[in-house]
Order: C-alpha cells, then structure tokens, then sequence
C-alpha cells in the first residue's frame, strides 16, 4: 500500500504504508517534515493535513475531538483531517494528502 504526501514545499512524496497505522505515523516514520508533537492522542493539531478532495468520502467521518483539535490549526479548510486520526486501510490505498502550513517542525518552535 501507499499514500502520497506533498510537503509543506510542495514536494510530493510515495510512500510505502503498513495497515493498521496512522497517515501521521506513516509520515513521520519516512522522515518528513511534520511535527506531530502528540504522538497520535488527537490533543493537538501539528499533524493537520488536506486530503485530496477524491479521498474524503472514503475517510469516516470527522468527530468532535478532531475538529474542536482543527480549531486551533493553521489553514483549516473543508478537506482538513489531523492525519493521526486517519488509519492506513485497503480502502485508502493511494490517500493523496497535502501536509497543512503551520506543521514543519521548524514552524512549531518559532511560533
């Protein structure tokens, strides 16, 4: 299986991806730029990323915790999802995600 992330500098990234895992695992474990300072617990919004507007209607639906944790991000936009909360399936074979501003590591400890 695999998703595709572009980063925050617009490259665009194949990626191998295990079932069963977090997209934000997913890409932190290729080393890519994303903070995801939680580790995954939903309790804050530093692995916000767009989702593919071909993508969202295989994604179940958004819950309150997630999107009261959007709130507080950067960008937010109707194809927002925190990319802990999305996990790696069959049916997500090919997830296109674009990772959200505010989410670089770097962006995190200057703001």
């Amino acid at each position: 299986m695999q998703i595709h992330v572009t980063d925050q500098s617009g490259i665009r990234h194949t990626l191998e991806a295990l079932e069963g895992f977090r997209v934000m695992e997913i890409i932190r474990d290729w080393g890519l730029d994303i903070k995801a300072e939680c580790g995954g617990a939903c309790a804050c919004a530093t692995c916000h990323v767009h989702v593919s507007s071909d993508w969202l209607d295989k994604l179940h639906p958004i819950n309150d915790e997630e999107e009261d944790m959007l709130d507080q991000a950067f960008d937010v936009r109707d194809n927002s999802r925190l990319s802990c909360q999305l996990l790696m399936s069959e049916e997500l074979d090919g997830l296109e995600v674009r990772l959200a501003p505010g989410t670089n590591r770097e962006d995190q400890a200057a703001a």
